[in-house]
């Protein structure tokens, strides 16, 4: 069973993203970079896609999680924020629609669901997005930004499985 392999993962790295809508894809696009180097044994690595649900069902038993999704265009695209998961942790809608529950709900009902199996040190890496039309490709400011931030999950990969992040 799936969910027991997960078990064993010591830091899960999920990208998000609807990879048919441009820069909305560049989760996904850091995580094909990152299955390109060295990553810690612990760490496992997760196409999340737009699949809030599963976000919670990859992260559960993990002690640490990093996600990394688009932001929407406001200033400068391909800015790259870091944000402490706790931060963007938000209640589910009361609806019964599961499109509508997304990675930033699934931090707030892992806790709730799985409590001390759910992951304690959570990172969101956003990339401001310049572009969510339909289309394959990143832009250039976003694409840019996927070997930077690759390379800092490499740092956090290596040292979250190991324990601890600066």
């Amino acid at each position: 069973m799936v969910l027991s392999a997960v078990a064993d993962i010591k830091l899960a790295i999920i990208g998000c993203g609807n990879t048919n809508r441009s820069d909305d894809g560049v989760g996904p696009h850091v995580i094909a970079e990152l299955r390109t180097r060295d990553l810690p044994g612990g760490a496992k690595l997760f196409d999340g896609g737009t699949d809030g649900m599963g976000v919670m069902y990859q992260a559960k038993g993990a002690t640490h999680l990093i996600i990394i999704d688009a932001r929407a265009p406001e200033d400068q695209p391909g800015a790259i924020y870091e944000v402490p998961g706790e931060i963007l942790a938000a209640p589910p809608p009361q609806s019964l629609n599961l499109h509508d529950f997304r990675w930033d709900h699934a931090l707030y009902a892992g806790k709730k669901i799985y409590g001390d199996s759910f992951p304690k040190h959570v990172k969101v890496f956003l990339i401001e997005a310049e572009n969510l039309e339909l289309g394959l490709e990143l832009s250039s400011a976003v694409q840019s930004s996927v070997a930077r931030i690759a390379s800092r999950i490499e740092a956090l990969a290596a040292a979250g499985t190991a324990g601890a992040w600066s």
